[in-house]
């Protein structure tokens, strides 16, 4: 009997922790994928399911495949979360696998934020001559704080429209510029 490329011999009597061939497994991946339901590749061809899941995994086909969040998805759960509503009810609403996720976002805007109020103030104030007033130093501090402000509204103001229009909006690194 010849076997061609797709056909396996399966030995009934296997030893534990003898491997698979690679073709075998590559034509039962492609099996899954092709909607063969798991229960019956794993009686077929007398596997254990997670000997399944490592291989599905192994292949990027994987049902617990990492997902990427936008930035603006993110966004919209933190602010749901400020809003009021619990991690736990913003996992289920967004469809977020757990919520630790949530939690790593939040903590980290945290950290954005404090940077952005713990800016050292310009050198200007320090060289402002003594004789002027209070008044004038909290002037320009306020100004200062309004500036970054209004910076990191631009910056979230790009990246909700690079994402919505999907085109690049900011210029990259190193792009030479146009002649005209």
């Amino acid at each position: 009997m010849e076997l061609t490329e797709t056909e396996f011999i399966i030995s009934k009597n296997r030893g534990k922790g003898q491997p698979y061939d690679k073709r075998l497994i590559a034509q039962i991946v492609e099996l899954e994928a092709q909607g063969v339901p798991r229960r019956d590749l794993i009686k077929a061809y007398g596997m254990s399911s997670s000997t399944l899941l490592e291989w599905l995994r192994g292949s990027g086909s994987s049902p617990s495949k990492r997902r990427s969040y936008t930035q603006s998805e993110k966004r919209s759960v933190m602010r749901a979360v400020d809003g009021g509503m619990s991690i736990r009810e913003a996992q289920i609403a967004y469809n977020i696998s757990h919520p630790s996720i949530i939690r790593h976002w939040i903590k980290k805007n945290k950290e954005e934020n404090a940077e952005l109020s713990l800016l050292k103030p310009v050198e200007v104030a320090q060289n402002i001559p003594t004789d002027s007033s209070n008044t004038e130093l909290e002037a320009l501090q306020k100004a200062l704080a309004e500036a970054n402000l209004k910076i990191q509204a631009l910056d979230t103001l790009i990246d909700i429209a690079e994402e919505q229009l999907k085109i690049d909006i900011r210029k990259k690194s190193g792009a030479r510029q146009s002649s005209k």
